[in-house]
């Protein structure tokens, strides 16, 4: 059984499932997109469907015997420069239409797929369609104009804030954050996620497949990303929020994810995010939730 895994050796998460796939007996290959066009051969036949990869060891699976792909980490693609740009954007973007064509009329089982990596990165609907779906989300607002973001922190006590997109951890808003020409400045340059402040508690839950796994985090941390020592203390969810935890799966095209939420004193669970490539490897050794084996489950059968 031919499996590959989205990223290199440099990623613990990959190297873990990459020895956990070979011990259960399948046979598995990086797929570093960063290595295509230059080390990594790859054609394809539309009108046949049939096509193949050489790998930079040499090793060439037909797309057909690739059984499965874990998407641990998509680098995109690595066009050597080139002294005319124009030239170098044709190169670039042939070679990301490539990558692409692969990722999503392969018949192969991706865990997870293009498309909900795509949707993941649209932070703003992922939280549009939880809220259509039923789950409830904080009062939000997206925003790259000073009045309406003051006129929303006015609204509320405590109010936090964070990129649209993702990469940096999540702050409170401050007034000096207000200041009218720091904030209009901030706000020419990009918009951001401004959200009222939920008090309670960090919850994580890992949905996969039919799964769900739950603990609470522990931290008094106001983006726990950023307290190493975090508790994680596993926790049975409520019977509504775990069938919550499933259609976000599916309303996210997830076959796995973990999804974070923010539990008020009331009890009520407030949704926050949702990851199609989440770290898991100390959350499962903190809590022994067999997260790796039905990982492996989906993957290999």
């Amino acid at each position: 059984m031919n499996i590959l895994i989205l990223g290199d050796a440099s990623d613990a998460h990959a190297a873990h499932m990459k020895n956990a796939l070979t011990q259960a007996g399948a046979a598995v290959d990086y797929l570093d997109t960063s290595l295509f066009p230059k080390q990594l051969r790859l054609s394809w036949r539309p009108d046949t469907q049939v096509g193949c990869l050489t790998l930079p060891s040499g090793r060439r699976l037909n797309l057909d015997d690739i059984h499965s792909v874990f998407w641990r980490n998509f680098s995109g693609v690595s066009v050597p420069p080139l002294k005319d740009f124009n030239q170098q954007q044709v190169a670039f973007n042939d070679s990301m239409s490539t990558m692409r064509s692969l990722m999503q009329a392969c018949g192969t089982r991706w865990v997870n797929s293009w498309q909900a990596y795509q949707f993941h990165k649209e932070k703003p609907l992922q939280l549009s369609k939880a809220k259509q779906i039923g789950v409830t989300i904080p009062t939000t607002l997206i925003s790259n104009d000073p009045q309406e973001v003051r006129e929303f922190v006015e609204v509320y006590q405590k109010v936090i804030f964070k990129p649209v997109y993702g990469g940096a951890h999540t702050k409170l808003v401050t007034e000096a954050h207000l200041e009218l020409n720091r904030l209009t400045m901030a706000l020419s340059i990009s918009p951001v996620t401004i959200q009222e402040y939920i008090p309670g508690t960090n919850i994580r839950s890992y949905a996969i497949g039919e799964s769900v796994y739950t603990a609470e985090i522990r931290s008094p941390a106001l983006d726990f990303r950023e307290d190493l020592e975090a508790e994680l203390i596993p926790i049975d969810l409520p019977e509504a929020v775990r069938k919550q935890c499933l259609a976000i799966s599916q309303a996210f095209m997830l076959e796995w994810t973990a999804i974070d939420w923010r539990v008020k004193p009331t009890g009520e669970y407030v949704f926050l995010e949702a990851n199609p490539s989440p770290m898991f490897v100390h959350f499962e050794r903190q809590t022994g939730f067999p997260i790796t084996q039905e990982l492996l489950d989906l993957l290999m059968y």
